[in-house]
């Protein structure tokens, strides 16, 4: 059974960051993280001390039938990261959708921002100019999308997306699987 997922889950419905939960149990921030994605698991006495921090026991958070699969995301679900860096913002759409097929994101870029350049992967990306003009970059290739147009990248050569216009660019991006 995997756990991380009903922990973030929970973690999320108690407006709690990982460094918050990691805080209350005596735990790290990565701990909590990789715990969350399932890739360590907790002893007993730990899983006790995460799960009572979150407002729940062993049972309860065993219970299948307690735990209603959910469909609707609003806008407290998301998950946001800004890179002042590259000029890009990133809102993750579907929590926990890095265990799903796909992963849909939506994506502010800046004038003269760009998205982090990602190296070749296997999969299929889609997306969807909700605003502004970006220019689509696959390997040596540019391509321009402006508002209302979509596009569709196998990713097999290095690949981003930038804004080279006056206004911001928003951008509904699905990935599959998961790379974001």
């Amino acid at each position: 059974m995997q756990i991380g997922e009903k922990i973030k889950f929970l973690r999320q419905q108690n407006n709690l960051t990982q460094e918050e939960l990691g805080d209350r149990c005596e735990l790290s921030k990565g701990f909590i993280s990789l715990l969350e994605r399932d890739m360590t698991s907790p002893s007993i006495a730990t899983l006790m001390d995460i799960l009572e921090a979150l407002g729940t026991n062993i049972a309860d958070f065993f219970n299948e039938e307690s735990h209603e699969e959910k469909v609707v995301f609003s806008e407290e679900d998301y998950a946001v990261k800004e890179d002042p860096e590259l000029g890009n913002t990133i809102c993750w759409l579907i929590p926990n959708a890095q265990k799903n097929r796909m992963e849909p994101i939506m994506v502010t870029i800046a004038p003269g921002g760009q998205t982090y350049p990602d190296n070749p992967h296997e999969g299929e990306e889609t997306g969807y100019v909700a605003e502004g003009t970006v220019t689509i970059h696959i390997g040596t290739k540019k391509y321009r999308a402006k508002k209302g147009d979509s596009f569709f990248i196998t990713p097999d050569k290095p690949h981003y997306i930038s804004n080279e216009g006056k206004r911001p660019a928003k951008i509904m991006w699905i990935s599959s699987p998961p790379s974001f």
